[in-house]
């Protein structure tokens, strides 16, 4: 809506032009009247819609063609003024002032006119019938008002109608020549029904009604109120009225009448509650939220935008099957100007047999959405009336902006629930294949089939991490060359897959990880894909296994379409575990391998030691001074172990180390206190 309105009168001299802009300011008709007055300002707090309005008087007298073509480019709004006495003022107005202000302009782009007729107190009858033949031929006029400077008679109403001419104009939503609502408006209004038929049903109930009137004026309709609606609509229309509820045509109709009826200010409060603009287009300000996201954080949907989402599912799902169908994913938006999911959903998220988006495919699509475009996601629930049915200020509840990754690491627990693991590896790897092995489709069935010809760089599911459930994005890179960009590098672990059938594949990988990881806090898995084949020597000057242990990494993982889907499935928990606890940096600190080593290591030292203790205890006769000593060297033993133990286990928190760990451990340092308790009683 604008800010301000600037009106400009016209008409003939003596018509009363200047009488009327002073008869409002003073609220009394002038004693003399000046040839022009200057422009008036009215404070927006006395004006009937709260706009500061600008009046614009105009003399031929004073002021030249050029002035008068420059006021007209500048107004909003013009008055024509006319003296209902004098038949010549009306007739100009046809021959005259409408051509000069709209006689070039295009339809659609000219300036709304308000006809003034003036002097109102000289006549006794009305000169609407004279009127009415020109406000039919130019369909830009708005209204006609008679009134009188004199006796003060519609000066108010005078001007209030030219602020409506401009804050709620006409000219976009009805054309007076088709008598029916433009293309435009019907689309505007059409996605206003959508989002306030709340159970898909194509009808307005009552309690739709109900809700849909106190969301955009602030209170419901009375009982008898609402009937009388529906009886207008129902004597009107063939269809407007359907199980005693408004369908679209039914709410369309009812627009189409408020404004006939000269109350188009009512469609505007609508459209604008809706985000629309003066062009009929949703503000920037609606679909596009201002949002801080911090360097380091990343976003994903909160829980409000997340039960949004699952009500809008319900709405849509209309066989109940817990998926959307093509149909009912075109349906679902119906209220934006196209389908934004195209074939490429369908490789992306995990789908029912059939090939449909299932209820958990369609919010990981939602979450990548969140993840990746942020912007776009806002813009999506703008279309799709999240501020309008949860009552919220912006979309931006919708999202939660999570903490740095740098707290994170230092810290050593996240809060996130989506993770990016990027796939990198050479071209021919198998990296595709890999992705869509995460969603475990199945691509028996032809729909299906046909859908997978697309292709998407993303695949995201859920995978449990310690009995939580995370989102986990995997990100396709595919890059010939050996370089890589550092965008391209950046995530929250990396999977370096090569193929250990082909001798130069594995080379790739390393050079990646020296240029993006070896140094950075990201962690890393290495797989190795087409697992089904004879693994062959890689060109590499070390093995893929002496490289990752060199490297501090967990060993190369196998991985085939064909093997077990269990051995698929630990690589991806692997992932999604070294995503969560980025601060072991992808290390085999994760791996229980590593410490079992250590844990067996120091049951050899305790062993050893009472080995020791056993050979040099002394006989029952033998001195007590060989008895000490041979305690002595058991308890160094013991308590040598036991303090390797201790600061191994204080490198690190204890919830962060694998559960075997941690039982085996605990059940060394039990045995060890209970030998040294025996021992100190000997």
């Amino acid at each position: 809506m604008k800010q301000d309105v600037r009106i400009l009168l016209l008409g003939e001299p003596k018509v009363g032009k200047t009488s009327l802009i002073m008869s409002l300011v003073g609220e009394e008709f002038p004693d003399e009247v000046p040839l022009r007055a200057e422009e008036i300002t009215i404070p927006a707090d006395v004006t009937p819609e709260k706009v500061p309005t600008h009046i614009v008087d105009y003399s031929e007298t004073e002021q030249s063609d050029a002035i008068l073509r420059k006021e007209i480019t500048k107004a909003n709004v013009v008055c024509v003024v006319y003296d209902v006495t004098n038949e010549d003022t009306i007739e100009k107005i046809k021959t005259k002032w409408i051509p000069m202000v709209n006689g070039d302009a295009e339809k659609g782009k000219k300036i709304p006119i308000i006809l003034v007729g003036n002097k109102s107190d000289l006549r006794c009858g009305s000169s609407m019938e004279t009127i009415l033949p020109i406000m039919n031929q130019f369909s830009e006029i708005e209204t006609c008002v008679e009134c009188s400077a004199k006796n003060l008679k519609n000066i108010s109403e005078l001007f209030y109608y030219a602020q409506k001419a401009v804050l709620h104009p006409t000219a976009p939503l009805y054309d007076p020549e088709d008598k029916q609502l433009k293309p435009l408006c019907v689309r505007a209004l059409s996605r206003v029904f959508y989002i306030s038929d709340q159970d898909n049903d194509r009808i307005l109930s009552d309690t739709e009604l109900n809700r849909f009137q106190k969301s955009c004026f602030g209170n419901p309709l009375a009982p008898q109120a609402l009937e009388d609606v529906k009886t207008v609509v129902w004597k009107n229309t063939s269809d407007g009225v359907q199980d005693n509820g408004l369908t679209l045509n039914g709410f369309l109709f009812l627009n189409t009448l408020f404004i006939q009826r000269g109350r188009h200010e009512t469609t505007w409060t609508i459209l604008r509650k809706f985000g629309y603009d003066d062009s009929l287009e949703l503000t920037d300000d609606h679909l596009h939220p201002e949002i801080n996201i911090p360097v380091g954080c990343t976003t994903e949907l909160s829980i409000a935008g997340l039960q949004f989402l699952q009500q809008l599912f319900a709405k849509y799902d209309e066989d109940k099957d817990s998926a959307l169908s093509p149909a009912e994913l075109k349906n679902l938006f119906c209220v934006c100007p196209s389908t934004p999911w195209g074939p490429e959903v369908y490789v992306t998220v995990p789908t029912t047999d059939q090939g449909y988006i299932s209820r958990h495919g369609y919010l990981c699509q939602w979450m990548l959405t969140a993840y990746v475009n942020i912007h776009r996601c806002l813009e999506l629930l703008g279309y799709l009336g999240y501020t309008i049915l949860t009552e919220e200020e912006s979309q931006t509840s919708a999202v939660t902006v999570t903490r740095s990754k740098q707290v994170d690491l230092e810290k050593c627990q996240t809060h996130r629930s989506v993770f990016l693991c990027k796939v990198i590896g050479p071209k021919g790897t198998g990296k595709s294949s890999f992705l869509q092995s995460f969603l475990a489709h199945n691509s028996a069935d032809s729909e299906k089939e046909t859908s997978s010809s697309a292709f998407s760089p993303y695949a995201i599911n859920t995978v449990q991490v310690n009995n939580q459930e995370k989102f986990l994005i995997l990100s396709e890179v595919d890059v010939e060359a050996e370089f890589l960009k550092a965008s391209d590098a950046s995530c929250d672990v990396a999977c370096l897959m090569y193929d250990h059938n082909d001798p130069h594949s594995f080379d790739y990988c390393a050079s990646i990880y020296k240029q993006h990881y070896m140094e950075s806090k990201i962690p890393c898995v290495v797989v190795a894909s087409k697992a089904d084949l004879a693994e062959v020597k890689q060109f590499h000057g070390t093995t893929p296994a002496e490289f990752c242990y060199k490297h501090r990494l967990p060993p190369p993982l196998p991985f085939s379409t064909i093997l077990p889907n269990s051995t698929s499935k630990n690589i991806y928990t692997r992932l999604a575990k070294a995503a969560v606890y980025p601060h072991l940096n992808g290390s085999e600190m994760s791996s229980t391998s590593f410490w079992l080593r250590v844990a067996l290591g120091s049951a050899v030292v305790a062993v050893l030691g009472f080995t020791v203790y056993r050979a040099v205890r002394p006989k029952p006769q033998e001195t007590r001074s060989r008895t000490t000593a041979a305690r002595f060297i058991f308890l160094f033993f013991i308590k040598t172990s036991r303090t390797l133990l201790y600061s191994l286990c204080s490198s690190f928190p204890v919830t962060l180390l694998p559960p075997a760990w941690v039982r085996i451990n605990s059940s060394y340092l039990e045995a060890s206190v209970k030998v040294y308790v025996v021992c100190l009683m000997v």
